[in-house]
């Protein structure tokens, strides 16, 4: 008898494999996957501009880092004693608008050279609720705690959620054509909203990126935890974000459908030789600890010499 309806999920004709490069952008699910790729060691530049939750502000992002459009003066807004943008994450505020600056242009410059060369560009989309700032006119990736009544709440219909996206797919092929593209929809639900309107938002993001022409792939991260999951022993204490069981579930499924069978053994050294770091030794200085050490330097410097972008 079975107790889940476990969701099929085609093997990728395409492949991760450890020379591949991979940039992303969007919601706190994509970080969870970031931190799997730098545990094993993968290339990657996932969200450097922090988390970003819809798709108006991912295509902005996107639009800069193509372009090399740099933020200025004009972009940003003091308040509570912080230089803020109302495009970026919370991460960059800074009392000193120079080293604000100074820090997003070189986040934008690093991006701009690694989506070049990127062989995957992941986007999570967390919601297609948006604010609009009265003032601006323009969507916010953050309102930094300014007063509600400066903007204006808005569902972005599947239409313009699919024009935003084939807009990102269109600038990130100006500079790098063969990249493949990778989209999901993040299972962290923003009952902040409402119920209802959390499904709505979701539904609306999944309708556009299944309306798409383009050639991408999908992962269902959110169908997997709503679906096959759907037990809150798979979340954090909120009942809202996937715990580390749900996130690990999450990282397996994937990396049966995208991750190249030839790297599993890679990552197999990878492991242990994390696992050999955290070790901590009973008898430090023993001839036994020596020799381990010594072992453990020997498997990272190997491995250093096929990978030399890899770090310990």
């Amino acid at each position: 008898m079975k107790f889940r309806t476990v969701i099929d999920i085609p093997i990728s004709p395409e492949k991760i494999t450890y020379q591949d490069k991979i940039f992303g952008l969007g919601s706190c699910f994509v970080t969870h996957i970031k931190n799997k790729l730098d545990y094993y060691q993968f290339q990657n530049q996932i969200n450097p501009f922090g988390t970003v939750f819809n798709p108006v502000s991912i295509r902005k992002l996107i639009f800069r880092v193509v372009n090399q459009h740099t933020f200025d003066k004009k972009h940003l807004f003091y308040h509570q004693n912080l230089w803020k943008s109302f495009d970026l994450h919370s991460n960059f505020n800074n009392p000193d608008k120079e080293d604000f600056l100074n820090t997003i242009n070189n986040k934008i410059s690093e991006a701009g050279k690694f989506l070049k060369t990127a062989d995957w560009l992941f986007l999570t989309f967390g919601t297609a609720w948006v604010y609009r700032h009265n003032a601006s006119g323009s969507i916010v990736n953050n309102c930094h705690k300014v007063p509600q009544n400066e903007f204006e709440k808005l569902l972005l219909p599947p239409t313009v959620i699919r024009e935003e996206l084939k807009e990102i797919i269109r600038l990130v092929k100006t500079i790098n054509p063969d990249i493949k593209i990778l989209m999901s929809i993040s299972p962290v639900r923003h009952l902040k909203n409402g119920f209802v309107e959390n499904q709505r938002s979701k539904a609306h993001l999944i309708t556009a990126i299944h309306q798409l022409d383009s050639d991408i792939f999908y992962f269902p991260s959110y169908e997997i935890l709503l679906d096959d999951l759907r037990d809150y022993r798979f979340y954090k204490d909120d009942f809202i974000h996937p715990n580390e069981l749900a996130i690990n579930y999450i990282w397996k499924r994937f990396s049966e459908s995208f991750i190249d069978k030839n790297a599993i053994p890679t990552m197999r050294k990878v492991k242990k030789i994390r696992q050999g770091l955290a070790h901590k030794s009973f008898n430090p200085g023993s001839p036994q600890d020596i020799s381990r050490s010594n072992k453990l330097q020997a498997d990272i410097h190997k491995l250093l010499l096929e990978f030399p972008w890899m770090k310990f």
